[in-house]
């Protein structure tokens, strides 16, 4: 299929090249210079594992341009896949995607039949209004349009995003119109029905069960989305929550996380203790539903306690520093990952963010190390006096204490009796529970960590 997609972030990209790589003929819109001239130079713009080895195998196929009008008249299906930022009151800002429509719109032709994709996170209803922009369109243009609308939303996860695209657990239809779930099977049948050969590097897992695609009403597609990401934050937030408690009364969370997660119910996923979630995703789209709640004058204290839980886990984090280092004023402490998770360079609402902000707000010297994210968080945090430093034992030198905020690969090999030698006084908090208590108190560390 002839298909274009608009915008190509995270979900935009990672959508381009597996449609590339199953033989669509692809092309990709976006109106930021930057990002284009990369994409254009064969370089992706971010860091997501396999995207660069496979831009470097299909790149030539893919055409990147900053004009709609170029790409779209002769295009089948064309997917919306641009931003969608919060609002200050957590409101999801759709102008991006209507805007898209609109363009959409301007430059189709009346002969020719195509189906809309909205593949950005959107709030619901959102189907309907961008059906409203295209119709208004149209009727300024004094023609009678061909285009069926559909929402299919992503649930990619950042570091496995091309995992998740090639052996998607589902894949979700919101439409009214059979020429779109007739388009969108047909666009994605070779991963219904896993007849592409893998990437090498990305071998189809053994115990794969081949999807199901799940079609529905567009507003039950929007909300599956938002209630997917709610719950899995609420998964997070719960195993946290449950960390505190274990903390005063001397269990271990891992054990207490290993025994529910053996329950088939519940499952062992998403209940890791650590210091919450961020990303461009949870943050979002929960402050999101909130708001789509609150404009049907609904409550939902689950979710509003789920975030409540998540933003306390830093400022928990921090009140081990104090209670250990008895103040935090002119001490040198050391951060140990930026990015909100591994495998990313992501740094949207991440952990690092606040807890740096908490620490410079009470008089300490922050040096920090993330083994790909430091570029991102030297630009968002250029108003933030933070020492960002290349080697992690220069980082450790003479500090008074290192705080483990990114379950990065590379911290697992760390030398830990080399690192707490550097150190002033050998306090590790380690917020993610990475190491075993006992191998960091044998090295010499005075150890504190989440819910053990």
């Amino acid at each position: 299929m002839k298909i274009t997609i608009i915008g190509t972030g995270y979900v935009g990209l990672t959508t381009a090249v597996v449609l590339a790589y199953l033989n669509h003929d692809v092309a990709a819109v976006d109106k930021d210079n930057t990002k284009l001239s990369l994409l254009q130079d064969g370089k992706s713009p971010i860091h997501e594992p396999g995207i660069q080895s496979l831009l470097d195998e299909l790149g030539h196929t893919i055409r990147f341009t900053p004009n709609v009008a170029e790409v779209v008249p002769d295009a089948e299906l064309i997917m919306i896949a641009v931003g969608t930022p919060p609002k200050k009151d957590g409101e999801a800002d759709t102008r991006h995607v209507e805007e898209a429509a609109r363009e959409v719109a301007e430059v189709c032709r009346p002969d020719k039949h195509y189906t809309l994709v909205i593949k950005s996170t959107v709030p619901i209803g959102t189907n309907r209004n961008v059906a409203e922009v295209v119709e208004n369109v149209f009727s300024e243009r004094n023609m009678r349009g061909n285009i069926s609308i559909a929402s299919n939303p992503e649930f990619l996860q950042e570091g496995l995003a091309l995992q998740g695209a090639f052996y998607p657990d589902r894949i979700v239809v919101g439409a009214n119109s059979n020429n779109a779930l007739d388009d969108l099977r047909h666009l994605y049948q070779p991963i219904l029905e896993q007849t592409f050969d893998p990437p090498t590097s990305l071998p189809r897992p053994a115990a794969y069960h081949l999807p199901p695609m799940m079609t529905t009403d567009p507003n039950s597609a929007e909300m599956i989305k938002y209630a997917a990401n709610t719950f899995l934050a609420l998964k997070i937030s719960f195993i946290n929550e449950i960390a505190g408690l274990c903390e005063d009364v001397g269990a271990d969370v891992t054990e207490v996380a290993r025994g529910i997660g053996l329950d088939s119910r519940i499952g062992h996923r998403f209940l890791r203790a650590g210091l919450g979630w961020g990303g461009s995703c949870y943050p979002k789209d929960t402050a999101a539903l909130l708001n789509v709640a609150a404009q049907s004058g609904y409550e939902m204290p689950i979710t509003e306690a789920a975030r409540t839980v998540n933003f306390e886990q830093r400022k928990r984090i921090v009140e081990k520093l104090r209670t250990v280092l008895k103040t935090l004023n002119g001490k040198t402490i050391g951060i140990l990952g930026l990015a909100f998770k591994p495998n990313t360079d992501d740094i949207r609402e991440a952990p690092s963010l606040d807890i740096i902000r908490q620490l410079v707000a009470d008089g300490a010297n922050v040096r920090a190390h993330d083994p790909i994210a430091m570029p991102n968080a030297q630009q968002t945090m250029s108003d933030i006096p933070v020492d960002f430093t290349e080697d992690v034992y220069s980082l450790a030198h003479n500090a008074d204490a290192l705080v483990l905020v990114t379950e990065w690969e590379f911290y697992h090999r760390l030398e830990l009796r080399k690192l707490a030698k550097q150190m002033k006084t050998p306090i590790l908090i380690d917020g993610r529970n990475v190491f075993s208590p006992q191998e960091a108190m044998a090295a010499g560390f005075h150890y504190l960590c989440v819910g053990r």
